[in-house]
């Protein structure tokens, strides 16, 4: 008895001694507050920021000559991944999340745009005119973390953009007028399998998985020519809209815990960043200032 007595108290007393340091070092099991990236021209030029999702603690991150735009963050939090025109054309970059050691990932005389990241944090895909420059016909590429290995995903005459990653990284969910439309579709991660998911007259594009992978946020005016914010199946059912404001609302990105969606809408005469609850519900302002607050991601 006294024995166990004996190695209870010695637990204890390691316990006291360790646990204030793992608290202190994040170790706690919490996730990692969540911050919000976001491009804005408040300063003058197009920069990356980030602030806590209230809204609270707005810091700018990069300081270039020219736009710095579409912040993504990494799975870990760790690297923001942008697009950036500082070297005369659009190319894709990536920085640690304080803003430090920015570097360069592509370098051609194309544009090269909107980066996400896959869910290991190993691969980037992103949309580039590379291969067909003289007449802007955007193509979906995916290549390694570091710039490493660029490999064409789509190929054909028509814009595809906005490529977005499946949480469990086989799918990637982009939008494209091959049809004419601007519709969204899915592809398995190495191009194979393209399918339709939307089918109207209308816009739809800017797509964005939920963290779940069981649904998609876009953007449509398909409801009164409008901009507006939807939600839907990942098979494409269940278009639903999230939305109605008479003004632009798009650029969804989901929360961690896909509870909530940040969006850009401009019903307040310019671009401002807001959030609202997944059902689009509690539509809640972040920004508040006469430049244009876009491109936001939650982290």
């Amino acid at each position: 008895m006294r024995e166990g007595v004996t190695r209870l108290t010695a637990m204890s007393t390691l316990l006291a001694l360790v646990l204030p340091v793992l608290l202190a070092s994040g170790c706690s099991g919490e996730a990692s507050p969540s911050k919000i990236a976001f491009a804005s021209n408040r300063d003058g030029n197009q920069e990356i920021y980030v602030m806590n999702v209230d809204g609270s603690n707005q810091i700018r991150l990069t300081n270039s000559p020219k736009a710095d735009n579409a912040p993504t963050w990494s799975p870990d939090g760790k690297k923001v991944a942008f697009y950036s025109l500082r070297d005369g054309n659009y190319e894709i970059y990536i920085m640690n999340a304080d803003g430090s050691n920015q570097i360069r990932l592509t370098n051609n005389t194309a544009c090269d745009v909107s980066p996400s990241w896959s869910p290991d944090g190993k691969k980037i895909v992103f949309t580039t005119d590379r291969d067909d420059h003289k007449f802007k016909t955007m193509e979906i590429y995916v290549m390694g973390a570091d710039g490493s290995n660029q490999t064409r995903l789509t190929n054909n005459q028509a814009n595809d953009v906005y490529p977005c990653w499946s949480p469990d990284g086989t799918k990637i969910v982009f939008n494209s007028n091959r049809d004419e439309d601007h519709e969204i579709y899915v592809m398995n991660a190495d191009g194979s399998r393209q399918i339709k998911l939307t089918d109207n007259q209308a816009i739809d594009e800017m797509p964005c998985w939920s963290p779940d992978g069981k649904k998609i946020a876009f953007v449509s005016d398909r409801d009164n020519g409008d901009m507006e914010i939807y939600v839907m199946s990942a098979d494409g059912s269940n278009q639903t809209r999230l939305t109605d404001s008479l003004f632009f609302d798009g650029m969804p990105s989901w929360s961690p815990d896909g509870k909530k969606i940040v969006f850009v809408s401009d019903r307040d005469n310019n671009g401002e960043i807001y959030i609202m609850d997944a059902d689009g519900s509690n539509q809640t302002r972040l920004t508040n200032n006469e430049a244009i607050d876009e491109w936001p991601y939650i982290k």
